[in-house]
């Protein structure tokens, strides 16, 4: 029997999975190479064979994307499976169109041939862009869920940027356990705020491995979705988050639009910060898709130590790096409290980058003024450190969702920003969680 040759095209997370669940074992593909993009220094690898399984002895190589059309001449590829987030829809038809071209087929795969079934409820929460709000909205869904008695487990979208084998099933209940499996600091970001308000997090590789665990130590499942992905897990309740600031992408982006459709309950996020026309633009793109979707206005109120630090001073802010990356946000909550406290100057940061800080400045030159807190493996985390120290102002403004000053050391004054979510509508998360059934 003639086997389908596949590609993957990923960023080490939604195509480890797609494979597991879909082609590992399947005697009727071969699965040649993965190919990388998005997050820096995860091509070069190979997935290895203690995970690829029986029928990859040598384990599946993955490739730079920028490689696609030679790979699928070299390869004599059948097929290749597009398996990232986060992506406008003329970025996927173009991998689509470089596909198509070099003589390959182009798949997405669907929901359903990608969800696990769990045996305990669960609830997904998801958003249509990178940097919508959807890591507080986790935060506010665990302490319902906690405050309503049940063990509750946040299930994070994988970011596997290390070895892979170590990195098969990872549990965090304290903040050592970030030290243990040598977090980056784009994993810290999500799973330090669980932690510290009392959630178990897993994440990891497998995502069948990691709910059978998961599913023996607690009463609810909450997957914490990451870029703007579906589930891994066949959700009971689906929360989706949206970004007035950025009115239309929730229509343009994929698999944003996905989410979006697959909703139960769509979040309005930051009301107080956007345009009453963007929102309703928002609201109307939300009907027009899913009017089935029960639609909640909120904000995300920003909290400042310190505040005395930032008025009249020059300011560096620091913002997720994500969200300032991929996600094309243009600011986030150390922007909004720096100006909101008097800062006098936001200071720019590229005249004094480093290395790797300057390419990602380079690969994404809209960022402008901010600094991203990009620190995927050691030597990115040196670099943003030197950068912090380098630059010329008075003052740094942390608004990423972790503590940098407890990884990095920053010398010069320093103040944090940290925001939560805040329902305006009814009804609420926990009313429609209650009508479920799931509290």
């Amino acid at each position: 029997m003639k086997r389908t040759r596949v590609i993957i095209m990923g960023a080490a997370g939604r195509d480890f999975h797609n494979f597991n669940v879909f082609y590992r074992d399947k005697e009727e593909y071969e699965v040649v190479a993965f190919t990388a993009t998005q997050i820096p220094n995860i091509d070069g690898r190979v997935y290895p064979p203690e995970l690829a399984g029986k029928l990859y002895p040598n384990g599946i190589p993955i490739y730079h994307e920028n490689e696609l059309t030679s790979l699928i001449k070299k390869f004599d590829v059948d097929e290749v499976v597009f398996a990232y987030s986060d992506i406008s829809f003329e970025h996927v038809m173009t991998k689509a169109s470089e596909a198509n071209a070099a003589g390959a087929s182009f798949r997405l795969l669907g929901v359903d041939q990608t969800m696990l079934k769990s045996k305990k409820p669960v609830v997904a929460v998801l958003a249509v862009r990178t940097g919508c709000g959807k890591s507080q909205t986790s935060r506010h869904v665990a302490s319902i869920l906690r405050k309503a008695g049940k063990k509750v487990a946040a299930i994070r979208h994988p970011m596997p940027y290390g070895d892979l084998n170590a990195q098969r099933v990872q549990r965090f209940a304290t903040l050592d356990d970030l030290i243990k499996y040598n977090c980056t600091i784009e994993e810290m970001e999500e799973f330090e705020p669980h932690i510290i308000n009392g959630t178990i997090v897993y994440a990891g590789v497998d995502y069948a491995d990691i709910l059978k665990m998961a599913e023996n130590e607690v009463d609810v499942i909450l997957w914490d979705g990451g870029n703007n992905d579906t589930p891994f897990y066949k959700p009971d309740v689906t929360i989706t988050v949206t970004d007035p600031l950025r009115a239309g992408h929730e229509l343009r982006y994929y698999p944003g639009n996905t989410s979006l459709r697959i909703a139960d309950i769509a979040i309005i996020n930051k009301i107080s910060s956007a345009k009453k026309e963007d929102i309703e633009t928002v609201k109307e793109n939300i009907k027009k898709v899913n009017p089935k979707a029960i639609i909640i206005e909120a904000d995300s109120p920003i909290e400042v130590e310190n505040p005395e630090l930032i008025k009249d001073k020059r300011v560096l802010v620091i913002e997720d790096g994500p969200t300032l990356t991929h996600g094309e946000m243009k600011f986030g909550a150390g922007v909004v409290a720096s100006l909101q406290n008097g800062a006098k100057e936001l200071v720019d940061p590229r005249p004094f980058a480093v290395e790797s800080i300057q390419e990602t400045f380079r690969t994404y030159p809209e960022i402008g003024t901010l600094l991203p807190a990009m620190g995927y493996g050691t030597k990115q985390m040196q670099d943003l450190n030197e950068t912090i120290n380098r630059t010329d102002c008075d003052v740094v403004v942390i608004g990423t969702p972790i503590d940098l000053r407890r990884i990095i050391k920053i010398k010069k004054p320093v103040t944090r920003v940290k925001y939560y979510l805040k329902e305006l509508t009814t009804p609420t998360i926990e009313n429609i969680l209650r009508e479920k059934g799931i509290i």
